[in-house]
């Protein structure tokens, strides 16, 4: 565990269907004096990149860059970006997997760049976030142009326009909401991140729409003031225009030409889109979402008595039959409920109108625009569920949480096999493409990256869409000396998981490792009744705080076991890829089992097994791909800082033992591996002993 030595050269280019290109000077000036201006060093990797997308948008030949913490590829993409937007006239695309990160670019990285690159590009450089209509205010509904969803006043308060008069609400709700009218009176952009400290979604929802609800620019009579339209309009006069991988994909595959016309995208966080646009596209249906859309067309003053029946007759049937995926399309009883559904919801669509020759008021407008939206949704979703199409996946999910209302639990779902095809036509035909993120490669190659969004044939389905678009690959490598910085401690004389997760030998591997480390511990697992379990064991064998996944929202328990070195914090899969805490807080990632998809998992099993059909090995191709890739974020919970040194344990001996371990291990970042548990833990101890000294000399 010495100090860091000069990190190895960037590795070459693994290449798609293309050549090599030349390095781009002026790029790596721009860079150079953005780094200077922000007080940064110079990464060779971040140089690296950027000569890479600057090469991309110049030959128009998509790229895959997979940059290690640290890099610095948020200004490795940026500066060769804003160059091409500048000298082009035209906007550019940024889209991340969060608003988390969306905001992040738009509120700290951009202004800094546009500061440091101002005097070289001849103008600043400008910039719009793009969201969904939900994250903004509706001004017709604040001025009563929709009806509300619940009674949030003990007496009916009248409330025109953005003000609140006489009386007052009696619940949190209430309170809520005529904070945000007072908000909406004082706020420029509408936008609930900007809402500090914020409401509850149902809060929210009182005083915002869906883009189903909007009546449109063209309709409402405030469209000269929506805070949406305006982010929209702004979007079509910036250099950069940035959004998340939901609203791209919503702008690609609906065509709601929510973004302005662009011939450059940069993917950060590559690595969720495929699951982001899996989940754009993917619907449910139960009795109670149905009868919710019946309940919206009776506010419009509507007869729903067909809908109302056939929702109860959905529910009836959804009952009679087992949680799981249906292999040979709905059963009978099912498909004929949900036939029911959509002949319903598609003739009371077509009476969802005003009467004959009379003008709507605001208020029957707003309340014909909801009931359409929900209604309308149950139609085509019903519809492709009846339709079966063997391009879709079907199954039943039931909730076993108390507080969901029965007609709620037994949801039905639908989602694509696959949106490799999908994506190569939406995104990669009319524009160039770059992806990054810190884990694109799975087993040392970007093939399964590749397949995932239809840069590569996939191993299954779509034969006849070709070889793919034209891409390369690279990796420009980490700053980081990962094998002199961590340990990755393969755990090969534990037993197998068996099927109830982490088990007594795991628990207690995990109690001596967090005893030896003094805490400093993230402890990811693979559910959460196994986090629960190991929390609850830690907590009468250790005398360190313990934080769990539950106890409170994750960002404030990420603040809090940050804060105090001595803690442990354990949780599930939104802390596999969601915790950046550099420092002495965190020196040993524990990780329970390989992150394996479940057995029965509908839509990952239905992959496998076509995959397995069309001859390829369904395991590797999906399982493997998936766990490869959970793994690779959990381990990069460790290194955050060139002065962080620590330890990764995976207590699941199959990385060490099984055939496809070299797979997975090539996937994680190089730290020195061992399976020696004393030089595991007497480095923990070395560690702890070192961070204390460290600790108190600075107190």
């Amino acid at each position: 565990m010495s100090s860091a030595a000069a990190p190895s050269p960037p590795a070459a280019p693994q290449r798609g269907r293309g050549d090599a290109h030349g390095d781009a000077p002026d790029v790596d000036a721009l860079l150079s004096s953005a780094v200077a201006a922000l007080g940064g060093t110079r990464r060779d990797g971040q140089h690296v990149m950027a000569r890479a997308v600057d090469a991309a948008l110049r030959t128009k030949e998509h790229l895959l860059v997979q940059a290690g913490t640290g890099t610095g590829k948020s200004l490795a993409y940026l500066v060769p970006l804003a160059r091409r937007a500048v000298e082009s006239r035209r906007p550019v695309v940024v889209s991340t997997a969060t608003l988390a990160l969306q905001n992040q670019v738009a509120a700290r990285d951009l202004p800094r760049l546009a500061d440091a690159l101002e005097p070289l590009l001849g103008r600043r450089l400008t910039w719009q976030v793009v969201k969904g209509r939900a994250n903004h205010l509706c001004v017709h509904k604040l001025d009563g142009g929709f009806p509300e969803d619940d009674a949030l006043f003990e007496a009916p308060t009248p409330m025109p326009g953005r003000s609140v008069t006489s009386g007052g609400p009696s619940t949190r709700l209430g309170r809520e909401v005529v904070r945000l009218r007072e908000w909406a009176g004082e706020t420029e952009t509408g936008d609930r991140d900007d809402l500090v400290p914020g409401v509850s979604d149902t809060a929210w929802r009182q005083l915002a729409v869906t883009a189903r609800e909007c009546l449109g620019a063209s309709r409402c009579p405030q469209a000269a003031e929506c805070f949406s339209e305006r982010a929209r309009e702004r979007s079509r006069e910036v250099d950069v225009v940035v959004t998340n991988h939901a609203l791209l994909a919503i702008d690609a595959f609906e065509g709601r030409s929510i973004l302005p016309e662009h011939e450059v995208l940069v993917v950060d966080e590559a690595h969720e889109l495929a699951d982001r646009v899996t989940s754009v596209v993917s619907a449910q249906l139960t009795a109670a979402s149905v009868a919710a859309a019946a309940t919206r067309a009776r506010q419009s003053g509507t007869e729903t008595e067909r809908l109302d029946q056939a929702g109860e007759d959905l529910g009836v049937a959804l009952a009679e039959v087992e949680e799981g995926r249906f292999v040979r399309g709905l059963p009978e009883l099912v498909h004929l409920s949900v036939s029911s559904v959509r002949d319903a919801a598609r003739e009371l669509v077509g009476r969802l109108r005003p009467p004959p020759g009379e003008r709507p008021t605001d208020a029957l407008a707003g309340a014909l625009a909801v009931a359409k939206a929900a209604v309308g949704e149950v139609h085509e979703v019903a519809e492709r569920m009846a339709a079966g199409s063997e391009h879709d996946v079907l199954w039943l999910s039931v909730s076993d949480l108390a507080s969901t209302p029965s007609a709620a639990r037994r949801s039905l779902h639908v989602a694509p096999l696959q949106v490799a095809g999908l994506l190569r036509e939406a995104l990669f035909a009319e524009r160039t493409v770059v992806m990054t993120s810190a884990t694109l490669t799975t087993g040392g190659t970007f093939t399964g990256a590749a397949q995932a969004v239809g840069l590569a044939r996939p191993p299954a389905g779509d034969e006849d869409a070709g070889p793919g678009p034209a891409w390369d690959g690279l990796d420009v490598g980490s700053p980081f000396d990962y094998p002199r910085q961590g340990i990755l401690y393969l755990a090969r004389h534990l037993p197998a998981p068996g099927r109830e997760g982490a088990g007594t030998p795991v628990v207690d591997e995990v109690t001596e490792l967090v005893r030896a480390a003094g805490g400093r511990t993230l402890g990811l697992f693979s559910s959460r009744r196994a986090a629960e379990a190991a929390a609850e064991v830690l907590r009468e064998r250790l005398d360190v705080p313990v934080l769990c996944q539950g106890d409170d929202v994750t960002p404030t328990l990420v603040r809090e076991f940050a804060a105090d070195p001595t803690s442990v914090l354990v949780g599930t899969l939104s802390l596999w890829q969601g915790v950046d805490v550099p420092g002495p807080s965190c020196q040993l990632v524990t990780i329970d089992r390989i992150p394996f998809p479940r057995p029965d998992d509908p839509l990952l099993s239905a992959r496998a097994e076509a995959v397995a059909r069309a001859g390829g090995n369904g395991f590797l191709a999906v399982s493997a791909q998936h766990a490869a890739l959970r793994l690779a974020q959990g381990a990069g919970r460790l290194v955050r800082s060139s002065a962080d040194r620590g330890v990764v344990a995976v207590l699941d001996p199959r990385l060490a033992t099984a055939r496809y371990g070299g797979f997975l291990r090539a996937s994680l970042p190089p730290l020195w591996a061992t399976s020696d548990r004393d030089v595991v833990l007497g480095a923990l101890r070395r560690l702890d002993a070192a961070a204390r000294e460290a600790e108190a000399a600075s107190a």
